[in-house]
């Protein structure tokens, strides 16, 4: 590490438990998903079934203990969406990362996120899993409508949106795959997410706006 750079503990036993569990039934999902839609034979239509219902339910009670987790311990203002930089930001990653210049949102034990992070983080935790978690229940759920009183439901039309959410995820695992490249090395990042701590530019400030508060 040079001279510019230090080392701080950034991710939590709880953020990196959570974020590689996560992982893990994404790609379950994904992967039965597809199965599913006859785009993948490796386990077999009804073993595929099983484990997609299994881990979607499991999903949406693990999802529900990471919402009341970041309420009660304050880090949902990590993920208080800002415009501020957001052009600076944009521009970074477009041209800047690529003339080795410095981030300009550096990261910080309370500024984990920069503003681009934060609205995508914040689009993906607020409206897109909800909506495939509730689009998901409704769909292995369907012969309970009646009795719900939501027979006025298509479910030619749950099931597409819960198609469209699955491609939705997999363009943003993609992408966040690639953006786990960009840090002062290869691997910074992916690193950072196993062992919690995270090198970043020790000589860059951070502006009383970028603070969770």
């Amino acid at each position: 590490m040079n001279n510019r750079m230090k080392s701080i503990y950034l991710y939590t036993r709880y953020e990196r438990f959570w974020h590689w569990l996560q992982m893990v039934l994404i790609v379950s999902l994904l992967a039965s998903g597809f199965e599913i839609h006859d785009s993948l034979s490796w386990l077999g239509f009804h073993k595929a079934v099983s484990i997609h219902n299994f881990v979607g339910l499991s999903w949406l009670i693990l999802f529900a203990f990471f919402v009341f987790w970041i309420f009660t311990t304050g880090e949902w203002r990590q993920y208080s969406p800002t415009t501020r930089k957001m052009l600076e930001v944009i521009f970074y990653y477009s041209y800047g990362i690529f003339k080795g210049q410095p981030h300009p949102v550096p990261k910080r034990k309370d500024a984990k996120h920069n503003p681009l992070q934060r609205l995508t983080y914040l689009s993906l935790a607020a409206f897109l899993l909800p909506l495939q978690m509730i689009s998901g229940f409704l769909y292995w759920s369907y012969n309970h409508w009646a009795d719900w009183g939501l027979d006025f439901l298509s479910l030619k039309a749950v099931a597409v949106v819960h198609t469209a959410g699955a491609f939705a995820i997999l363009i943003f695992l993609v992408i966040h795959v690639y953006m786990t490249t960009t840090g002062h090395s290869l691997t910074a990042h992916i690193k950072a997410m196993i062992t919690g701590w995270e090198d970043v530019e020790a000589e860059l400030p951070i502006e009383d706006w970028e603070r969770a508060k």
